[in-house]
Formats: structure tokens, sequence, C-alpha cells
């Protein structure tokens, strides 16, 4: 599970319409298990996108449950979605809220693409909101795009260490309890 965090950011960048330099305090959306790993991967990130100085004077948990990614998207927007529980105690229905974020073109399309992403689910829901939000981008962790190198401790297991590992199949177990029921008789 993520723990996402947002982090406001403070930098300046040229206005697209007048060309002119403006001050911008932006929310970036960022994976992380803690804050201080928010502030350090919100600063290796930035340092990418922006030239010059910049400051991050928030960070905050963010309560998302679920982030949709589309690469055609160009707007984060935010769905509340209630999903019907039974609380078995008191024999009623109970409705959860839920935070999502989907990233898509416009409104329609988010609400389009929250119920296709949502179409697995075996539990029923509602989405009751979608609105615009205002966060510039988020940056997930994937761990298997880093190329950090091997530990020296680490390698990969051979083909009989692979072998070893592998479960019996049940035919395979079945075979064996009747060469003990055999083996048994023998004596």
């Amino acid at each position: 599970m993520n723990t996402w965090f947002e982090c406001k950011v403070k930098y300046e960048k040229i206005d697209e319409q007048t060309g002119k330099e403006k001050k911008v305090n932006l929310p970036y959306l960022i994976d992380a298990v803690s804050y201080t790993e928010a502030e350090s991967r919100i600063h290796t990130e930035m340092e990418q996108y922006v030239t010059g100085e910049f400051s991050v004077p928030s960070i905050k948990k963010a309560n998302y449950s679920d982030l949709f990614f589309y690469d055609d998207g160009d707007k984060w927007y935010k769905c509340k979605v209630m999903f019907v529980t039974i609380d078995e105690d008191a024999g009623k229905e109970k409705k959860v809220a839920n935070q999502m974020l989907v990233l898509a073109s416009d409104l329609k399309e988010a609400y389009e693409r929250i119920n296709l992403s949502m179409s697995g689910m075996t539990v029923d829901y509602d989405i009751v909101a979608i609105i615009e939000s205002n966060i510039a981008d988020v940056f997930p962790y994937f761990k298997d795009e880093v190329n950090e190198p091997i530990p020296a401790n680490l390698r990969p297991l051979t083909e009989d260490e692979q072998q070893l590992r592998k479960p019996l199949q049940q035919d395979e177990v079945e075979e064996d309890e009747d060469i003990e029921e055999e083996e048994d008789t023998i004596e």
C-alpha cells in the first residue's frame, strides 16, 4: 500500500501567456514511507524540473486510497467514491468514503475512467463527487525502475536451487503417498 504525501513547492517559473517570471506554490504528490523520505524525494525530483531555487514550505499526508494513471490525461481529478459495507454486529449497511485520483482530460473522461478502473470490484460503490485537483504532478515510487546495483551478497538461484524450492505438484504428492503405502505393506 502506498503512502502519499502532498508537498507544496514554491519556485519561480515563466508564465506561458506573458513570458514573465512569476512565483508559484504548487502541490506535488509523492510516494514515500515518511515525511523525511518525502522531503528528500521531492527535492530530488524537483531538481530535475526546476532551474534556480525552490523551497518546500509544507508536507502533509494525503488520504488517497487509489491513484489511476493514464498516459493521455493531463489533469488530476479528485474523486469521492462511497462503498457499501455491512456492519455484521449491528446488521446494517454502512457507507465508507474513499478519495481517489484519476488522470484524465476532462470531467466526463474522469468519471468513465473511475468506472473502468473500478469495474472489477465485487462491492457496490457510488461516485458521489469529482473535482479537478490542483496537483501539478505525481511521483510514484517504482523500485524496479531504479537502476541500483544488486548487492554482492545476493545472486540469482541456479536451476538446481530453483528445483529444490519448487513446491510439489498435487500429482507428485499423491504418487509419494501411494509409494509409502506400498512400502508399509511390503514389510
